[in-house]
């Protein structure tokens, strides 16, 4: 930057006073902190966070003119085949006041202060964005430069829409829980009494429709308001802790019992009387605030029904996304508020609607035979973490095999409990549920003997814990021959260098040999002259299971797993104790690693930049920690079911890794 004369003088001044009054101290008045923010759409918000001394000002980017103070600056080294500035630097309002030493008006920050740019990634490579800050930090009449240099690393192209597709799917999830919660006793018979009471009195139809639009948009604002306190309240680590501690999934199971014993009719799940009575009575007052507490009111009623499917919601909610809680109960409270709203605006198509009965017990009494399935999932994360080994898959599998039979046979009749209307025939619809339910348990059963029933993956435990496995033997009796994949492979390239840790309690998918633990694996790669292929999973990781199903298992992508890569696992959840002289304390977050999933998740997060499971990385064989960035081959790679795109990844490592080591 140029200076005028006066504005370089009072630098010097300022630096001369600093320099004498201070015996030469350094001074150091601005603390920076750095994150990055993913948005979606390949776009990113790099977060620069400046902390600034009491007493001190830090001056803004604000232009004061060439005889003003310093204005701070970000200069970010330019790559635009990687990424490009969307904007300005974005910076919060700055104190504007009168400085008798500049003699002008000076803007500046005090305590504390956040700076963000927005960035869009444009290529696969892994990119990083320098950024060197220039300002000017005073106090009273002391003033000092301002410097600091930082670099951003993206390891991988930014996600566009991982993300939101989750939560789409999750959202439309939780609205098909909504519509169940509809057919339930203690909702449905509530939809013609709720309109009735927009309809009475003298009521002109314009404002019997607003207070019954407003009734719809209360509903689900009650819903997203529980989802967003969940939010609030939950933060990552304790996510996580749900996600993979035994205490919170066995809770979970044993929750799911309790609401499935509910819907069987075994007790009903109420509230205290008194709050259904108080919002009753404000509910009568009418106008928008009896519509908001006649929506409240719907709410506590209805909780004996639908609080065993909000509660699988927010269990499924709270294990995820922090933001899977709102989007949960927006998209449930939307079902229950659609049909509320339609009926109160076109209350003549009530008559088109079927009579209350036994059929909306028996809906009831199936969504009991559904939660006890569904509570099996956390009771299997927790077993698989802590290799209990109470439901391997074929305990599993069975369990559901007969759930789903009972529910069955129910539902044609031969099962009948305490709320059940007597069933004399069956209808149309009841059979075809029939037909449904059976056709689920004649599809579970070849799961038993191998069957990757891919279409449940993510909810199974995994294959290799299977007793009797028709799938493997047969391919056992294949590699006995050398011939894996349609490709021949020598007895050198069959074995392992050394015998794998913890193959005790872990296992690959497909008979999948390899290691559980980086530094074998890179030895081993080393000795065998291949890259490396690295699996960042867990065993609560749905995706996991899916891609292992569905990606994995193609014969293609198989056969270039067992030829061309030395595997490693790395489960980030597995709660087995290290041994005693291989328990650390982590450079990166200062906590102690007593377990071998938390010691993954420290190498996934030091190294990788990463903490999302399935994450793939292919990595060349060096064993460079101290710069390991520069070992990945290609862009790692997440969840995505695409085999083709998988097949070319898994290529592209392979001819990356022959051109570095100049292998023909």
């Amino acid at each position: 930057m140029k200076f005028m004369a006066k504005r370089l003088f009072l630098f010097l001044l300022f630096a001369c006073i600093t320099t004498v009054s201070l015996t030469a101290q350094i001074l150091e008045p601005v603390k920076w902190s750095f994150n990055q923010k993913e948005l979606g759409n390949h776009e990113v918000e790099l977060v620069m966070k400046a902390k600034i001394d009491e007493g001190w000002h830090l001056y803004s980017q604000t232009d004061m003119g060439n005889e003003g103070p310093l204005p701070i600056y970000f200069e970010f080294t330019s790559d635009p085949e990687k990424f490009s500035l969307e904007g300005e630097v974005d910076e919060p309002t700055p104190h504007k006041e009168w400085d008798d030493v500049f003699e002008m008006d000076v803007f500046y920050f005090e305590k504390e202060v956040t700076f963000i740019q927005k960035v869009k990634i444009l290529s696969d490579a892994p990119c990083t964005i320098p950024v060197t800050i220039d300002g000017q930090a005073c106090s009273k009449g002391v003033c000092v430069p301002v410097q600091h240099e930082y670099e951003f690393s993206f390891n991988q192209t930014v996600t566009a829409s991982a993300t939101k597709e989750s939560l789409w799917t999750f959202f439309w999830i939780a609205f098909a829980g909504g519509l169940l919660a509809l057919v339930t006793p203690c909702v449905f018979p509530m939809i013609p009494m709720t309109v009735s009471f927009f309809m009475h009195g003298n009521k002109s139809k314009t404002k019997a429709r607003g207070e019954a639009l407003f009734f719809s948009i209360s509903i689900v604002a009650i819903y997203t308001l529980i989802g967003l306190l969940i939010t609030l309240l939950l933060g990552p680590s304790f996510v996580n802790w749900l996600s993979t501690h035994w205490i919170p999934n066995v809770f979970f199971f044993l929750i799911f019992i309790i609401f499935a014993a509910s819907f069987f009719g075994a007790f009903e799940i109420t509230l205290p009387s008194w709050m259904v009575n108080k919002s009753d009575a404000k509910a009568d007052k009418g106008g928008l605030f009896g519509a908001f507490f006649m929506a409240l009111t719907l709410v506590l009623v209805s909780f004996s029904c639908t609080a065993p499917i909000v509660g699988t919601i927010l269990v499924e909610a709270a294990t995820g996304s922090m933001l899977r809680p709102v989007i949960g109960m927006l998209g449930f409270s939307t079902a229950i508020a659609i049909p509320f709203g339609f009926f109160a605006f076109f209350p003549q198509k009530l008559s088109a609607l079927p009579k209350s009965g036994g059929w909306l017990n028996s809906i009831k009494v199936c969504l009991g035979f559904i939660e006890l399935a569904l509570g099996l999932k956390f009771l299997m994360v927790a077993d698989q973490t802590y290799h209990w080994g109470l439901l391997d898959r074929h305990i599993y599998i069975a369990l559901w095999v007969v759930i789903f039979t009972l529910m069955g046979i129910y539902l044609m009749g031969k099962i009948k409990f305490k709320h059940d209307s007597d069933v004399t025939h069956i209808g149309i619809v009841r059979l075809f549920f029939v037909i449904v339910t059976f056709s689920f348990v004649v599809y579970l059963i070849p799961g038993m003997f191998g069957s990757p029933l891919k279409m449940l993956a993510g909810y199974l435990p995994p294959q290799s814990s299977l007793n009797f496995d028709i799938a493997d033997i047969i391919k056992t009796e294949v590699k006995r021959v050398g011939v894996v994949g349609g490709t021949a492979k020598t007895a050198e390239q069959d074995a392992l260098c050394e015998e794998p840790k913890y193959t005790d309690f872990l296992h690959f998918q497909h008979q999948l040999e390899g290691f559980f633990d980086l530094d074998q694996a890179i030895r081993c790669a080393k000795a065998q002259n291949k890259p490396i292929f690295v699996d960042f999973t867990g065993h609560g990781c749905v995706n996991c299971r899916e891609m292992e199903a569905s990606v994995w298992g193609d014969p293609r992508v198989l056969g270039r797993l067992e030829r061309d890569y030395v595997l490693v696992g790395l489960y980030v959840d597995d709660k087995k104790a290290l041994p005693e002289d291989e328990i650390y304390v982590s450079e990166y977050d200062g906590k102690k690693k007593k377990t071998i999933g938390a010691k993954n998740a420290d190498i996934q997060v030091k190294y990788f930049g990463s903490n999302a499971q399935p994450n793939y990385v292919l990595l060349d064989n060096n064993g460079n920690y101290s710069n390991i960035k520069e070992d990945i081959l290609v862009p790692m790679r997440a969840y995505n079911l695409n085999i083709e795109e998988f097949i070319k990844f898994l290529d592209s490592g392979v001819a990356e890794y022959k051109k570095r080591h100049n292998i023909q």
